[in-house]
């Protein structure tokens, strides 16, 4: 269950149970590693079961019931940054996670709220993030979200500045993208208008990888 949606009339996913089946299906037949959110502390034990990386939500990531009980799974963690907390602030749910013994952390930028329902990507985070000794992704397509207007208005994400935002996060020498993808972006039932088409992945990550190539002979 998807909880933090700003409407109580947009689409919450379709309950843990039946979503945890779909995703060990796609597990087991496509042989892939499955990472998802969870949103409450009692999610968290059946989620395990299945995934291989627990998310916490950026508006989530100071809740310490929720983060201590995903670490204690001893799974992988993937911390989204909070819009609401500098980078460097991102220290305390690292902490929250390392007092279970759990060390096994991902930190994922994902931009700050700046103005009215803009999001904004400092690259300074990426170098902030990465001083805590863990690896830093960059989400992409939540960055092009604008807060206020419904994912499924074609007005509520900005998917022109997606290979500008991507291009200099990987230059900047993240370890990975988050992309959320859809085979029909503008009739998924969440983000539909900041995903970007399957169909389009492939040429999307050529330049990153060339990019990554470059920024990784310089370290």
């Amino acid at each position: 269950m998807k909880d933090n949606r700003s409407s109580v009339d947009f689409y919450t996913g379709p309950g843990l149970d039946e979503g945890l089946k779909m995703l060990q299906r796609i597990k087991t037949d496509f042989e892939l590693p499955i990472v998802s959110d969870v949103h409450f502390p009692s999610q968290v034990k059946a989620a395990g079961e299945v995934l291989d990386i627990i998310q916490i939500p950026a508006y989530l990531c100071m809740q310490t019931t929720l983060v201590v009980e995903a670490a204690k799974t001893g799974k992988t963690v993937n911390l989204k940054h909070g819009q609401f907390i500098s980078p460097k602030n991102m220290i305390k749910p690292v902490e929250k996670v390392e007092s279970t013994g759990n060390k096994d952390i991902l930190l994922t930028e994902r931009g700050y709220a700046f103005g009215y329902n803009d999001l904004i990507v400092d690259p300074r985070s990426f170098y902030d993030l990465s001083e805590m000794g863990y690896p830093v992704i960059f989400d992409i397509t939540h960055s092009i979200r604008k807060y206020g207007i419904p994912s499924a208005d074609p007005s509520g994400g900005l998917r022109e500045y997606l290979p500008t935002l991507a291009r200099s996060g990987v230059a900047a020498g993240i370890d990975g993208l988050f992309i959320e993808v859809h085979p029909d972006p503008k009739n998924a039932l969440c983000d539909a208008a900041s995903q970007l088409n399957i169909n389009d992945l492939e040429e999307f990550l050529k330049p990153l990888i060339e990019i990554h190539h470059i920024e990784k002979s310089y370290r």
